[in-house]
């Protein structure tokens, strides 16, 4: 049976929402790199796996959600309005039954709403994607006054695994000083030249929302990287699946 993560967050009933795990489905090969939910075809996976494993995600959603190319950018996409293939990292949608998907093995998937649920987001925010403001972009392609809007923080990799390089620190705290509280040296406490970092990527999402008005923020803390029975981790192991975060409005919501 296919295994999910709901997010717990004080959402209107009809937004629904799913966090695939990597557990439940029929991917397998000798090491287990795609065992056995994933839901990426462009991992090197058997394609008739992946279909099969998409097929057995369709049976909790409403409709075949919009698959599109994630670059780790800032674009957003209204699904209803887009046609054929698509490259954004941000998915959005004000009609009942589209769903909403980005897939995800480290980077971190941000769910957004609104009170009245009149609109729903899902961005797939790396490293890369936060600092070029995808949540910040998304936010305000909502149109909708950010105090009324609530976020919550899917599963990525933790703050004890995931290492990045001081240009990438540079990045966040040029453009935000408290972004430093994001960051712990790695080893030697003593900065040096071209030191590591581990980097909270759950904190640098929050500062990002706050950032952008959006003040209710839930979930943040769960690691992908930590966790090789539940989860897919590209830091781990390199080679490995994807999970899919999605989020839709009911088709039957009375609104």
């Amino acid at each position: 049976m296919m295994n999910c993560i709901t997010p717990d967050w004080p959402a209107p009933d009809h937004v629904k929402t799913l966090f695939t795990t990597r557990c439940g489905g029929v991917s397998d090969n000798t090491c287990g790199a795609y065992a056995s939910l994933n839901l990426g075809m462009h991992v090197n996976d058997n394609p008739d796996h992946v279909s099969a494993n998409r097929k057995l995600l369709r049976q909790y959603l409403p409709s075949e959600p919009q698959w599109f190319t994630q670059v780790h950018g800032s674009d957003h996409v209204w699904v209803e309005q887009a046609g054929g293939l698509l490259q954004a990292d941000a998915a959005l949608s004000r009609s009942p039954g589209v769903v909403c998907a980005v897939m995800v093995a480290d980077c971190l998937p941000v769910y957004l709403c609104d009170d009245a649920g009149t609109a729903v987001g899902i961005v797939h925010a790396g490293w890369r994607g936060l600092s070029a403001g995808i949540v910040e972009k998304s936010v305000a392609a909502m149109h909708i006054e950010p105090g009324r809007i609530m976020a919550w923080l899917g599963p990525a990799i933790g703050p004890a695994h995931f290492e990045i390089g001081d240009e990438v620190r540079t990045i966040f705290i040029d453009h935000d000083p408290h972004a430093a509280r994001a960051f712990r040296s790695v080893g030697d406490t003593v900065i040096q030249p071209q030191q590591k970092w581990y980097a909270d990527i759950f904190q640098l999402a929050r500062f990002r929302l706050i950032n952008a008005g959006v003040s209710r923020i839930y979930g943040g803390g769960v690691c992908t990287y930590s966790d090789p029975v539940r989860f897919f981790s590209y830091r781990r192991d390199g080679k490995t699946g994807r999970m899919a975060a999605l989020i839709w409005l009911e088709k039957t919501c009375k609104r």
